[in-house]
């Protein structure tokens, strides 16, 4: 399983406060910037999409 490189978040808070993800076919993996290889949250891409349609509906009724 080869996993892609940390991409940044385009969407980031205050100051270095950012998410980080990384992907590979089967994997998701999510890290934020002050502690990039403390705690990682690992899903499937599926999982990963569903949370991301999810936020985007929630943006659009709020």
């Amino acid at each position: 399983m080869h996993q892609h490189p940390w991409q940044r978040s385009s969407y980031c808070g205050q100051g270095e406060s950012c998410l980080h993800v990384a992907a590979s076919n089967s994997t998701v993996s999510l890290t934020e910037s002050g502690d990039p290889t403390g705690a990682i949250l690992q899903t499937t891409p599926a999982a990963w999409a569903a949370l991301v349609r999810a936020v985007k509906e929630n943006r659009a009724h709020g």
